[in-house]
């Protein structure tokens, strides 16, 4: 039997044309289809015998198309491409971990004061908060190959600054040509039209929340934050933190791999669940750190003390706190003695400005300086804090943001949605890593994580009332789970395995719309 063709019900072969003629009309600036469609010549010659006008049916001209569609296979060069985009997010995050370490050393080598610090990590990503929100109107101008090309090399560029600086004005030049290398009409159009408009604030939140968890002061700061916990070697500081870093990379491998089988909602939900409790633990080993500090039992009593803030401290916790003073003290196998709060030396913080500590002879016979720190037994409540953190933070919080964004805007809107959530993302990135070594000095370092895991409860309330689940769904569907109002508290979770496939179109209900059509022309 044959299937009579209307004006309003289309054939197979004749969408299939329709669809080709609909994807040559699209000019992307040199962007090729990676994984090649079935052409409508294949699908007839598999689907349509030479006798289908009087023995094929409807059903068998859809099983046979549905066949083929699983048949495709994906072509080596797509996973070149995944390997080299991997390379990128490689490079980028290798620039994070290092940059830990290396400010252990750089601000005694250059004697950074906590605002140069700061001001050193988060200029990277200032420029890149800049350049993420110029992205998509970059790429709808030049296309995404040329976009990609420049980045890689300014990224480049800014390496071989940063290998060659003399001081600390070079480097702070070479952070930002980093940051520039790093991810118009259109937002107006998502602003106005309600379905983007609100897939574009679930983006954003996500991406803001992400850094307001305070990821980036743990991969910043994570050698800083171990030494302020009492790890007194710079060496082991560093190395513990490379610990933690590689514990981020192995939980960001489970993420991958439960990504499919849990969800994108639950995954996320149930990671910044655990980002907050774990920042509460690492905040606890702070505060237990705090409440056991140690006294000062040696109030010297040399001239230059008597204008000094550091004769006013009492306890290791307040002079640390200070950016003027250091502890100083001895220590045996059992205990800590003859300890006292003195002025740090503004040449060199590796030593006090005089004293006992500003003898580089002396600090050898069980006399110690502790500048950033206060000696203590609960460094590893921070450490198994700091583990735990990435452990819950790397499989959700960590790529769930991205890959949900790529996946909740139509195509006219995808890369300037992308844009926008990335530059959201940088800018939250640089505001906190700007600010946390003051906030650390005004709240206390407790202070500081308890602040970061009430924004993470905050985040967990929004992930859980607004986040759709999106796995499983065509674009088409995503797009319909924004037409309702903004927050569903996860209505649609219990048809989210569900898995729905159309063959057959009728042309009543088909429309070219813009989900078609990409923002990148």
């Amino acid at each position: 039997m044959s299937r009579k063709s209307s004006d309003n019900d289309y054939s197979l072969r004749s969408m299939s044309n329709l669809m080709g003629e609909r994807r040559k009309k699209v000019n992307d600036d040199g962007e090729r289809s990676l994984i090649k469609a079935p052409s409508s010549a294949s699908i007839n010659s598999q689907a349509v015998p030479a006798n289908a006008a009087t023995a094929t049916t409807t059903g068998d001209l859809e099983r046979e198309a549905r066949k083929q569609f699983h048949q495709d296979v994906t072509p080596g060069f797509v996973y070149v491409l995944a390997a080299f985009s991997a390379l990128g997010g490689f490079l980028f995050g290798y620039d994070t971990g290092v940059i830990s370490g290396a400010m252990l050393l750089l601000k005694r080598e250059m004697n950074l004061s906590a605002l140069w610090q700061e001001v050193l990590i988060s200029s990277t990503v200032a420029a890149a908060a800049l350049s993420a929100f110029a992205g998509g109107f970059l790429n709808g101008i030049f296309g995404r190959r040329v976009c990609i090309l420049l980045a890689s090399f300014i990224f480049t560029s800014g390496g071989i600054v940063l290998s060659a600086a003399p001081d600390k004005v070079v480097l702070l030049v070479g952070r930002l040509i980093v940051g520039l290398g790093l991810d118009g009409p259109v937002i107006w159009r998502m602003l106005t039209y309600p379905p983007t408009r609100r897939a574009l604030l679930v983006g954003c939140g996500l991406q803001m929340f992400q850094q307001l968890s305070g990821i980036n002061t743990v991969m910043y700061y994570g050698a800083t934050i171990l030494q302020m916990s009492g790890v007194r070697d710079d060496k082991l500081a560093i190395w513990l933190a490379g610990v933690t870093a590689f514990t981020n990379f192995l939980f960001t491998l489970l993420g991958v791999w439960l990504v499919e089988r849990v969800g994108r909602r639950k995954l996320t939900l149930g990671s910044i669940i655990g980002t907050c409790l774990s920042l509460s633990l690492l905040a606890i080993g702070f505060l237990l750190s705090a409440q056991h500090t140690p006294p000062v039992t040696l109030h010297p009593t040399d001239p230059s003390m008597v204008n000094s803030t550091c004769n006013k401290h009492l306890l290791c916790e307040p002079c640390m706190l200070d950016p003027a003073c250091g502890f100083c003290y001895r220590e045996n196998s059992t205990a800590l003695f003859a300890s006292s709060c003195v002025p740090v030396n503004t040449a060199s913080t590796e030593k006090a400005a005089w004293g006992r500590c500003s003898n580089s002879t002396q600090l050898r016979v069980h006399t110690y300086w502790a500048y950033n720190y206060c000696p203590t037994s609960y460094s590893w409540v921070v450490l198994l804090g700091l583990v735990l953190y990435l452990a819950f933070f790397a499989p959700g919080m960590g790529p769930m943001p991205w890959t949900i964004n790529s996946e909740i805007y139509p195509l006219w809107a995808r890369s300037t949605g992308n844009a926008c959530s990335a530059g959201v993302n940088w800018t939250f990135n640089f505001l906190v890593s700007l600010t946390f070594l003051h906030v650390a000095q005004n709240l206390t370092y407790y202070g500081a994580f308890f602040l970061y895991s009430g924004l993470a409860l905050l985040g967990s309330f929004f992930i859980y009332g607004c986040l759709p689940e999106t796995k499983g769904r065509r674009l088409e569907e995503i797009e319909s789970l924004f037409d309702n109002q903004l927050c569903s508290c996860g209505a649609t979770d219990s048809d989210e395995d569900r898995q729905v496939e159309y063959i057959r179109v009728k042309g009543s209900n088909y429309h070219l719309s813009d989900n078609d059509a990409s923002d990148v022309e």
